[in-house]
């Protein structure tokens, strides 16, 4: 089917106002200074019970992490906890670009959100968010409970690149013994530097984000001298997926990164790992936080909170 209408006003909106990464605009803090430079939209913050920002020690030898906690309204008792990483393609965005989805995560979840402001690329390439995200992990089972939450109930989630970074740190929990893990959510996940799949072809331009943005996010990412084979920087080049949480896996129709999320979640299943799948048709990376504008948006979210919430021991 074609990109839906409601989905089309949105790609030519925010195609209009981003900037052309990888071709026109090749330098990362341009590019942030270029987005800073929007005008704001006015949104109203969705009520939590609490938000609170903490410092936590980082991985060995590097600096703390940053990560905002979010409390669920109208939970109580020992809460589970799902540790978020936000997209951006490893570069951009931020605490605050999701901080909507996060809010709205932990109340339909009920569960303590812990959002990471792990170190970005290309001033701090490959492994430093992927080890930031696995500190901030190993920080909440240590201290779960000082935070109000169950030890034995912990999630990953992330969008996009960040959709990368929480599948990486599943295999960085399973690999390193641990901490365990109840479930990963992974949204329109950044899998594969290769970016050769066919929906990267059919997909690459008219729908945001492009082919272009992606192989720019990977080369700001890794480097001229970085491995896309490791499979922490690459989960779609990890060769055993045994023993690794159930996962929700949501993909949508014009996305270049359609076909490796579907990859994944297949390649999980033949390993025994229970992995869902949804693929959105007529919508584009991106889509999942619009709910205000799309109804795409609403199931997405309503069908990956569910999951959530079940992984987690909740209704």
């Amino acid at each position: 089917m074609p990109l839906k209408p409601e989905a089309q006003v949105i790609v030519d909106a925010a195609a209009a106002s981003f900037p052309r990464l990888g071709t026109q605009v090749l330098d990362a803090a341009e590019a942030r200074r270029m987005l800073a430079a929007r005008p704001a939209a006015a949104v109203t913050p969705i009520p939590v019970r609490k938000v609170e920002e903490r410092l936590v020690p980082g991985p060995e030898g590097a600096p703390p992490v940053r990560v905002r906690i979010y409390h669920p309204a109208g939970a109580t008792g020992e809460l589970p906890a799902v540790i978020f990483c936000h997209g951006g393609g490893f570069t951009i965005c931020s605490l605050d670009s999701h901080d909507q989805l996060c809010r709205a995560m932990a109340n339909e979840v009920g569960a303590i959100v812990v959002s990471v402001d792990y170190r970005q690329a290309p001033e701090q390439r490959f492994p430093a968010a992927a080890e930031d995200a696995y500190a901030v992990l190993c920080w909440v089972a240590e201290l779960k409970a000082s935070l109000g939450g169950d030890p034995g109930r912990i999630a990953v989630a992330g969008d996009s690149s960040g959709g990368n970074l929480a599948a990486v740190t599943a295999l960085l929990a399973r690999d390193r013994g641990g901490p365990a893990l109840a479930h990963q959510l992974l949204i329109y996940p950044m899998l594969d530097p290769a970016c050769d799949s066919g929906s990267y072809r059919d997909n690459a331009d008219g729908y945001f984000v492009t082919a272009d943005h992606l192989r720019w996010y990977w080369a700001q990412y890794l480097g001229p001298d970085g491995n896309g084979d490791d499979p922490y920087a690459a989960p779609a080049r990890a060769i055993d997926l045994t023993g690794l949480p159930p996962a929700h896996i949501v993909t949508a129709e014009y996305d270049p990164l359609r076909d490796e999320g579907e990859a994944y979640g297949a390649r999980l299943r033949a390993a025994g790992v229970a992995a869902e799948v949804i693929r959105y048709d007529g919508e584009f990376h991106g889509f999942f936080s619009m709910g205000d504008h799309l109804p795409d948006a609403k199931v997405a979210a309503a069908a990956a909170y569910s999951a959530l919430r079940r992984a987690l021991g909740g209704s």
